[in-house]
């Protein structure tokens, strides 16, 4: 791996000096950074040279005077330029392991990068740190760390994760905790292994780390039809089960800390969270209250909708099954502007499997599959961007935004902010 640029932002340092998507960062002031972290420490100066590496191979050394805090604004494609730190476990539950084959290679890197944690909010097991890993850890002070912690059941980790590394997790949580470095644990659901009891355990152990515990999230396991061995998924008694145990965690903690993900309300049939229950909402990206994000903004939203269009509009909104019952009720509501019809499209997940339901996972080809029925109806579809990859326009099948187009002959809106409804209504009333 090495410093490719991604992109540069508008009116920075880096457009005017003409840096571009593309070009390799090869050093600064002679240091070669090895990941984005060492890359901010690096620019912070009033003065720095940089050698940069075009994409016709020239190599140009570039100096910059500059306020000592000002970015440059590049933006990689990795926050990591040497190697990535991969996984050594063999989880029982891991997604990646749960792929078809045929798929992009990116899609099968397995990482547990402390840096990553650091930078992106990744999970780590904290089962592959060195001594060189833990001093820059305390050195640089790099937290908050997002940590998979599953369970604190020595014996039982070191199953589920198939490393006998995992069984230190204790010992490893109580070494942050003594330079006092924050987590967010996130304990993946797995029943018949880690739920009740276990559950109750693992709670109960993490009290332990009250001042460096900034969050718990719980989240059930995603199981698809590639699954080469038999794993249970969660059910409405494991679901209801498992929100009663964090309620009751939290009230032992006097603090609301840890949050079941939404996931868990849905399939235990009740209603989703207020507000307060998920705090500071520290772990969206792992589906822990952006259902209810999406209905407070709505909410606020609805009050200043029109009566009626001056003309007619039909609109398909592309969902999951996960995502449906929250907005059937969004779009009921939208619904009641004359002149407006907003269908809802439920995507079922055929190519993962009928257990996989959440909207990041829902592929291209079972929108085109799923919706070439309505084929002559269909003229303007909205799809959520968290069913892309970042910065593109792919599915994780690799079907493009284009293929969908092409396909149903339709126009496709994108909503790129998927915690609020904001796009949603103006592709409505626009």
């Amino acid at each position: 791996m090495s410093a490719i640029v991604a992109n540069v932002e508008k009116g920075s340092i880096a457009e005017e000096l003409e840096i571009s998507k593309g070009d390799e960062l090869i050093s600064i002031d002679g240091v070669v950074p090895k990941d984005l972290i060492e890359y901010r420490y690096l620019i912070m100066s009033e003065l720095v040279t940089l050698l940069i590496k075009k994409t016709d191979g020239e190599e140009q050394e570039i100096e910059i005077e500059k306020d000592y805090e000002d970015d440059l604004g590049i933006i990689f494609e990795s926050a990591v330029f040497d190697r990535i730190k991969l996984c050594a476990n063999n989880c029982i539950f891991c997604f990646v392991n749960q792929q078809p084959k045929g798929m992009r290679e990116t899609l099968y890197i397995k990482d547990d990068d402390y840096r990553l944690s650091y930078l992106q909010g990744t999970y780590i097991t904290l089962t592959n740190l060195t001594k060189a890993d833990k001093q820059r850890i305390k050195r640089d002070r790099l937290g908050p760390l997002y940590v998979s912690v599953h369970t604190t059941n020595p014996e039982l980790r070191e199953k589920m994760l198939n490393n006998k590394m995992a069984g230190k997790i204790i010992d490893n949580l109580r070494w942050l905790k003594s330079i006092d470095i924050p987590i967010h644990a996130q304990i993946v659901l797995c029943p018949t292994f880690n739920d009740d009891v276990e559950l109750e355990r693992t709670l109960n152990d993490l009290k332990e780390f009250k001042d460096i515990l900034l969050s718990v999230a719980v989240v059930p396991v995603g199981i698809t039809q590639y699954r080469e061995t038999p794993l249970v998924s969660v059910d409405r008694k494991v679901a209801t089960k498992t929100i009663e145990l964090i309620d009751k965690f939290n009230r032992e903690m006097k603090k609301q800390i840890a949050c079941a993900s939404d996931e868990f309300f849905l399939m235990a049939q009740k209603p989703v969270p207020e507000r307060k229950y998920y705090g500071s909402f520290a772990q969206l990206e792992d589906g822990v209250g952006a259902l209810r994000l999406v209905l407070d903004d709505f909410d606020k939203r609805k009050k200043k909708l029109p009566k009626r269009l001056k003309t007619p509009k039909k609109l398909h909104l592309v969902t999951s099954v996960a995502a449906g019952s929250i907005f059937k009720d969004i779009i009921a509501e939208l619904n009641k502007i004359r002149n407006l019809e907003i269908s809802l499209e439920i995507i079922k997940s055929n190519f993962w499997g009928k257990d996989v339901n959440v909207t990041g996972l829902v592929v291209g080809k079972d929108i085109i599959s799923q919706l070439s029925e309505k084929k002559d109806e269909i003229r303007t579809i909205i799809i959520p961007s968290i069913m892309l990859k970042p910065m593109s326009e792919s599915f994780l099948d690799d079907v493009t935004i284009s293929d969908i187009q092409k396909e149903l002959d339709c126009k496709v809106l994108i909503v790129q902010d998927i915690y609020s409804t904001k796009d949603l209504i103006k592709y409505a009333l626009r």
